[in-house]
C-alpha cells in the first residue's frame, strides 16, 4: 500500500461521479477549516496524535480507528500534536453510488446514519478487524491506481464488499463501537436549536438569553467546542441546507429566504465565497 502514498491534496471537492480514495503520509498535518462535503466521507487514521470535530462532539482518534461522516456533518480534524508523522487513508464516495445499490431493505448508508439511537462517528475495530480493514482499502488502493485490466470495475466491487462490511462493523457493539468524545451539554443544546431554527433570525444575544447563560461565556465555549465562531457556524449550516435545497431544484430566489437570510445579496455572496459558484450555477449543476 506504500506505493499508492500522496502528501496532502486540500482540496475538498470530488471530481469522480463514484468514488475517491488517497493515501496521505505527511510530516505534519495541515490545517483544514471546518467544512461539509456532498458526499460521503471514511476516514481510516494510521498513525500520528489526531483530534477529530464532528458537529459538537471531539473524538480522539487511535492508529485503526475509522471516522464515519455524512453530508450534512460539518467537520475538522485537529492536530493534536506536531511531531511524528500523520498518517491516513481518506474515502470520498458519492450519494448517487450509494444510492444506486439501495434495494428497498438494505441501505450502505445505515453506518452513516445520525437518526439511528446511539449512533457514532467513530468505529474502534478490533485488531483482526483492523487488518481486514487495512487490507481491503490497500486492494481499493491497488485496483484504483494500478493498471490491471478491469481496474475500474474490480476496484468498485470491492468498494460495494468493503461499505457492506462498514455497515456490519457498525452495527456491532461492544468494543468495537467507541464512545462519543468530548462534547459540551450547552452547546448540544445550541446545535440542536440551530439545526432546528437554522431559517429564523439567530443571533448570540437570543442564544444567550434563551439558554439563560451570557453571550460571552456562550461565545467562548461555542468556540472552544467547535472551532469557530457561532457566526459562522450558523452561516455554514444554513449554506450546507441551501446547496442540498439547490439540488433538488429549488430556485435560488426561494432557497435564501428558507435557510434564514435576511436577502438575496447577503446569500449570493456568502455561497460564492464558500464554494467558489453562484446560487444560480450550482442549481444548474445538479448542486454539484
Amino acid at each position: 500500500m506504500r506505493g499508492w502514498t500522496q502528501r496532502f491534496d486540500p482540496r475538498q471537492t470530488m471530481l469522480d461521479q463514484c468514488f475517491e480514495i488517497f493515501h496521505y503520509h505527511d510530516p505534519s498535518p495541515a490545517h483544514v477549516e471546518l467544512h461539509h462535503h456532498d458526499y460521503y466521507e471514511v476516514y481510516f487514521f494510521l498513525d500520528g496524535k489526531m483530534d477529530y470535530r464532528v458537529e459538537g462532539n471531539i473524538y480522539h482518534l487511535e492508529p485503526g480507528d475509522l471516522l464515519l461522516i455524512s453530508p450534512m456533518e460539518l467537520h475538522q480534524p485537529i492536530a493534536s500534536s506536531t511531531d511524528g508523522d500523520f498518517e491516513r487513508i481518506l474515502l470520498w464516495v458519492s450519494k448517487d453510488f450509494i444510492n444506486h445499490f439501495w434495494d428497498g431493505e438494505f441501505s450502505l448508508t445505515r453506518c452513516f446514519d445520525t437518526s439511528i439511537p446511539m449512533h457514532t462517528n467513530l468505529l474502534r475495530p478490533s485488531p483482526a478487524q483492523r487488518a481486514d480493514i487495512t487490507l481491503r482499502l490497500g486492494e481499493l488502493l491497488h485496483e484504483q491506481y494500478g493498471d490491471g485490466y478491469g481496474g475500474r470495475l474490480c476496484a468498485e466491487s470491492i468498494l460495494v464488499r468493503f461499505l457492506v462490511e462498514l455497515n456490519r462493523l457498525a452495527m456491532q457493539t461492544g468494543t468495537t463501537c467507541a464512545a462519543r468524545g468530548d462534547t459540551s451539554p450547552l452547546i448540544s443544546q445550541v446545535l440542536s436549536y440551530i439545526n432546528d431554527h437554522y431559517y429564523e433570525t439567530i443571533t448570540l444575544d437570543e442564544l444567550a438569553q434563551r439558554f439563560y447563560v451570557s453571550k460571552y461565556h456562550l461565545s467562548h465555549e461555542f468556540s472552544r467546542v467547535m472551532g469557530t465562531s457561532l457566526y459562522r457556524y450558523v452561516t455554514l449550516k444554513r449554506l450546507l441546507i441551501a446547496k442540498q435545497m439547490l439540488s433538488t431544484g429549488i430556485s435560488p430566489g426561494v432557497v435564501y429566504s428558507n435557510c434564514g437570510f435576511s436577502d438575496y445579496a447577503n446569500f449570493y455572496r456568502a455561497f460564492k465565497t464558500q464554494y467558489g459558484v453562484s446560487p444560480s450555477d450550482c442549481a444548474d449543476n445538479g448542486g454539484s
